[in-house]
């Protein structure tokens, strides 16, 4: 872990990372592309010191309030936050000025900010996303190393529920000839029918590989699925976009279930959803003076 300071900090479509690298090891981590122009090693995580900081600064300018999006590229649970407490600061900041966010994790460590959540949701919008890709707990293990189990998570998610903040999964990637079945495509999306999730995120099923996560991905195969580097290179060779040979059957499979659970899957209109704001303060203000 190494610090440095940046000249901002949220994006032109108000997002933030407060971290760059991840020690998650996942093997189909997209953030290794070095289209990203991460100057270090990967998992010698890069913490923005100042950007808590230029948060505040910011969002107390802002003249109208949004949703700020937290996770997009490091999962703001990696476990070095659980010493700089750089998430729970940012969420406090959002939280001060009355803004909504949106955050996204693959970790049961953000149950720790289960009190802020509610806070902001009381007054804005919180809306938690959790990425599940296997519903096989050993699979995971192999594919995800050292992030919460897909059982954790979803025990998270049950909570979050409990506790009224919208959750919304994304059940990417899947991975050929590795988790691309129909059991685990039913197990995750069951998973997400008990937990009452908003939607699931979906862009059919496959990987993307580019420059830089292709290497690492096919040399973590080699190291935990014998043979199957081979079979990639034979099929997809240098391609970006890897898609199952199964990929029709499970999304119309996928599109069925959510169709007779309620659960959106239609990946505009969730990301519509997590990009408006919600002012219910307001909206109570309204309601009382209507009374009248």
């Amino acid at each position: 872990m190494h610090f440095v300071k940046v000249k901002g900090i949220l994006s032109p479509k108000n997002g933030m990372n407060l971290f760059r690298g991840c020690t998650h090891g996942c093997i189909y981590c997209d953030s290794r592309s070095k289209c990203y122009q991460m100057n270090h090693c990967f998992e010698d995580v890069e913490v923005k010191e100042n950007a808590i900081w230029l948060l505040e600064d910011r969002l107390r300018r802002k003249r109208k309030k949004c949703m700020i999006g937290l996770g997009s590229m490091t999962d703001p649970y990696i476990p070095e936050e659980l010493k700089l407490n750089y998430t729970r600061q940012a969420l406090e900041v959002i939280n001060k000025y009355g803004f909504g966010v949106s955050l996204i994790t693959k970790s049961a460590r953000v149950l720790r900010d289960l009190d802020l959540f509610q806070e902001i949701n009381a007054k804005s919008k919180c809306v938690i996303q959790m990425t599940l890709t296997t519903y096989d707990e050993s699979l995971c293990r192999k594919i995800e190393p050292n992030v919460s189990t897909t059982k954790e998570r979803f025990e998270a998610l049950k909570i979050l529920r409990d506790s009224g903040i919208p959750t919304v999964v994304w059940m990417t990637p899947i991975l050929p000839f590795i988790n691309d079945t129909e059991e685990n495509i039913i197990g995750i999306l069951n998973y997400c029918k008990e937990a009452k999730v908003f939607g699931v995120i979906c862009f059919g099923m496959g990987l993307t590989l580019r420059e830089g996560n292709r290497e690492y991905f096919y040399s973590e195969l080699d190291k935990k699925f014998p043979q199957l580097k081979e079979v990639y290179m034979r099929k997809y060779g240098s391609s970006y976009i890897v898609g199952s040979r199964d990929n029709k059957r499970l999304m119309n499979i996928f599109h069925d279930f959510c169709e007779a659970n309620n659960i959106v899957h239609d990946n505009d209109l969730i990301f519509n959803y997590l990009n408006s704001f919600e002012d219910k303060q307001f909206a109570k203000q309204i309601s009382f003076f209507d009374e009248f």
